[in-house]
């Protein structure tokens, strides 16, 4: 049995096969569709924010 996925830009059906080349997405389109979208900042990662001292008690310097 196949998987089916929802693209995960216009919610068509995609087989999750070795021929589906665009997988997740159901085409190049909606793939380039999402990439822009992460490129425009629209889509986050939620994170900590970075402890600026942390690299520094570790010995490491990246200040210059």
């Amino acid at each position: 049995m196949t998987t089916v996925v929802k693209c995960p830009t216009c919610s068509r059906p995609v087989e999750w096969t070795a021929e589906s080349r665009w997988r997740p997405f159901c085409s190049e389109r909606c793939k380039l569709i999402d990439l822009g979208q992460w490129a425009e900042g629209r889509y986050t990662v939620p994170c900590e924010p970075a402890d600026p001292r942390a690299d520094s008690e570790n010995g490491q310097d990246f200040t210059h």
